[in-house]
C-alpha cells in the first residue's frame, strides 16, 4: 500500500504571493517524516499540497511536481478527489462528524466516495479500522453512540480510523497531538509507530521531542522574513537533524535559540 513521494522544484502560491519556494525532497515508503520549523514557514502548506487540499483555498496553486510512485498528482486530468482517497489527512483538532455515531464516522469516507457496502462488510471494515487505530477495545460496545461523545484523544484516533478505512497509501497528519493531553499524545505516537509498517506517514509538529520520538527523517523549514517564501533548509535522518545538523539555522532552531 505504502508509496514513495517525490517533490520536485515545488513552489506554492496564494494568488500572486509565493508562500513556499523550491522544495526538493524524496519521502520513503513505510516511514515517518516530520516537518518542523517556526510558524509561517510553510510546513503545513507543503503538507496540504501533498493531497491537493491546498487548492481548496481560492486562488491557491502550485508549480512543480509532486510524484506518488512516479505519477504526478498535479498532472493533466488528475482528479483531486482520487488523490485525496490515496492520500488521507488527519487534522490538528479532532473533527468527528458530530451527528454521526462512532460506526457511521468510520465508514463515512467510504460512503462519501460512493462505494456501496453491505452491512456485514461495513461491520468488518469498522472493526478493522478501529483496531488499526487502537480504539476497538475501548468503543466496541458503544458503536452506535455519537463519535463526538468520546474524549479528545479517542476522537483523534476515531479520525485516524476514518482516514484508514478508505485504504489510502499515505497518511498526512497536521499537528495531530497539539490539542491533546500527554497520555493521549503518547497513544497517538505509539499508533503512528505501528501504522508506518503499512503507510507512508508525514507529520507536521511544533513539538521537537515528538519529532525526535516518532520520525525516521526530519525536514526543517524556515523563512527569511515577513513576506518572504518558506524554504526547505535541511532534510536528513532525524538523528542527524537533532544531533549533528549541517546548517546553522537548523542547529539554532532545534536547540531552542529561536522559534
Amino acid at each position: 500500500m505504502s508509496k514513495r513521494i517525490e517533490l520536485k522544484d515545488l513552489d506554492i502560491y496564494y494568488d500572486k504571493f509565493k508562500a513556499v519556494e523550491g522544495v526538493n525532497m524524496s519521502i520513503d515508503p513505510r516511514s515517518v517524516t516530520a516537518f518542523i520549523g517556526p510558524s509561517g514557514c510553510g510546513k503545513s502548506t507543503v503538507l496540504r499540497s501533498l493531497n491537493r487540499m491546498h487548492e481548496v483555498i481560492p486562488k491557491a496553486w502550485v508549480d512543480g511536481e509532486i510524484l506518488l510512485d512516479g505519477d504526478n498528482l498535479y498532472g493533466p486530468g488528475v482528479d483531486p478527489v482520487l488523490v485525496r482517497r490515496q492520500v488521507g489527512m488527519v487534522f490538528q483538532r479532532p473533527n468527528p462528524f458530530p451527528t454521526m455515531s462512532i460506526r457511521e464516522n468510520v465508514i463515512a469516507g467510504v460512503r462519501l466516495n460512493n462505494r456501496r457496502i453491505s452491512k456485514s462488510d461495513a461491520d468488518t471494515l469498522v472493526e478493522k479500522s478501529l483496531t488499526g487505530a487502537n480504539l476497538w477495545n475501548e468503543v466496541k460496545d458503544r458503536l452506535d453512540l455519537p463519535g463526538a461523545g468520546l474524549s479528545g484523544g479517542q476522537q483523534q484516533r476515531l479520525c485516524i480510523a476514518r482516514a484508514i478505512a478508505v485504504e489510502p497509501e499515505v497518511l498526512l497528519m497536521d499537528e495531530p497531538c497539539s490539542a491533546l493531553d500527554p497520555i493521549s499524545t503518547l497513544a497517538i505516537e505509539d499508533l503512528i509507530d505501528e501504522l508506518k509498517s503499512e503507510y507512508t506517514i508525514v507529520i507536521v509538529t511544533h513539538n521537537m521531542q515528538q519529532a525526535s520520538r516518532v520520525s525516521d527523517r526530519t525536514a526543517f523549514f524556515n523563512i527569511a522574513g515577513t513576506g518572504k517564501p518558506g524554504k526547505l533548509i535541511e532534510y536528513n535522518s532525524t538523528k542527524q537533524i537533532f544531533e549533528n545538523p549541517v546548517e546553522k539555522q537548523t542547529e539554532d532552531y532545534v536547540s531552542g535559540r529561536f522559534g
